[in-house]
């Protein structure tokens, strides 16, 4: 396929450069002003085009959770986020028994997309390694101490790439962290009572990344930062669930400000309610409401979102009154970067999958096209 007359997004560049695209075997082979002959030929016609999203964070969708899902329902949500621009997802599990969580991985390792489908590109365990004061929606009865000998199952070691949200402050001896980091795992501090102190030793102890920043760990406090602080004064990425609901706009302002384009990343957080209507849902088999959009536990927390990721970047733009060009990054090569798939995906390259999005024009994410893995799907 040739891609021609493009407005392509160049992330090394940082803006929009005129080019064609040429794509073989799903796999970007060239760009630049390209002749050649024996090609189905697209013309854009100067169309922008943007890599496509890569959402770190969602636990489902479709009216399906990871945690339960078959490959019936894999199929379904792995179309529904491409829809929306998402080509590449790291399915997300939160809090269950254990044997569910690794059946749940069992099953993801096992997936592969059809035509039209996002590419599940590993597992992101949300749960089960949590401080209990800071749980939110996660079901009690299934946090778990920070066992390393849980992560020497076979399962984990499968997985195309795995990330690890914990409360690392109760890793005391840092044998877990040591462990996630020996079978290839990104660490994260989630769902965490940490203090400044402790975020900064779990970052000496492999954290690169903050899960879902401002939810679940203890606010800013002029007399101790905690791992906010930790997170916006470092240089460590930032996960943002940017709904104007999980954090006000003006707290997404102010943590952009210190975050930059360069380590926010944009996630969904999505449960399975998104893109359905309002009522009774789930998240890994805990009951939620969701009404208005927003899903809360009996109790009162909120249960993940029903945001999107292409929505998520519309809004970091006008939250934070800032242009496509940067907000495209935190939710592309950010997220892609910060679980290791970047040498594969997350930027418009030569080398790299041909995951692309054809949009309406330069200024919004206001998506015409899905390309994934080579074709035109939507």
């Amino acid at each position: 396929m040739l891609l021609k007359n493009a407005s392509v997004y160049r992330n090394d560049l940082h803006t929009f450069k005129n080019a064609d695209i040429l794509v073989e075997n799903g796999i970007i082979i060239d760009i630049g002003h390209i002749n050649i002959g024996g090609r189905s030929v697209i013309d854009l016609d100067g169309a922008a085009v943007v890599p496509g999203l890569v959402d770190v964070h969602s636990h489902g969708r479709a009216g399906a959770d990871f945690i339960g899902a078959d490959a019936k329902a894999l199929s379904r949500m792995a179309k529904d986020y491409a829809r929306h621009g998402v080509t590449t997802v790291m399915p997300t599990l939160a809090s269950a028994p254990f044997e569910e969580m690794l059946g749940a991985v069992s099953r993801i390792n096992d997936f592969s997309a059809g035509r039209g489908e996002a590419d599940f590109c590993g597992v992101h365990l949300e749960g089960r390694y949590l401080n209990s004061k800071r749980r939110g929606a996660h079901a009690e009865i299934y946090l778990s101490e920070l066992n390393p000998d849980e992560l020497e199952n076979e399962v984990f070691r499968m997985c195309k790439a795995l990330q690890i949200s914990a409360a690392f402050e109760l890793d005391s001896d840092g044998s877990f962290a040591r462990k996630a980091k020996e079978i290839g795992a990104t660490l994260s501090l989630g769902h965490t009572d940490a203090t400044y102190e402790e975020a900064l030793l779990a970052e000496e102890n492999g954290v690169c990344a903050y899960t879902h920043l401002f939810n679940a760990m203890p606010p800013l406090h002029h007399r101790s930062g905690g791992a906010i602080c930790a997170a916006l004064t470092g240089n460590k990425f930032a996960e943002i669930i940017c709904d104007g609901i999980h954090i006000a706009p003006e707290m997404i302002r102010f943590a952009y400000s210190m975050l930059g384009y360069n380590r926010t990343v944009l996630i969904s957080d999505s449960m399975e309610a998104t893109g359905c209507p309002d009522g009774e849902y789930n998240i890994a088999g805990n009951p939620a409401t969701v009404k208005n959009g927003i899903a809360l536990t009996p109790d009162g927390a909120l249960a993940g979102s029903t945001l999107t990721l292409d929505s998520a970047v519309n809004n970091l733009m006008d939250f934070c009154q800032i242009p496509l060009t940067d907000a495209i990054l935190c939710a592309t090569e950010n997220p892609a970067r910060q679980i290791g798939i970047f040498d594969s995906r997350g930027s418009i390259d030569v080398g790299k999958r041909a995951d692309m999005l054809i949009l309406s024009s330069k200024e919004r994410l206001e998506i015409k096209n899905v390309i994934i893995n080579g074709e035109l799907v939507y």
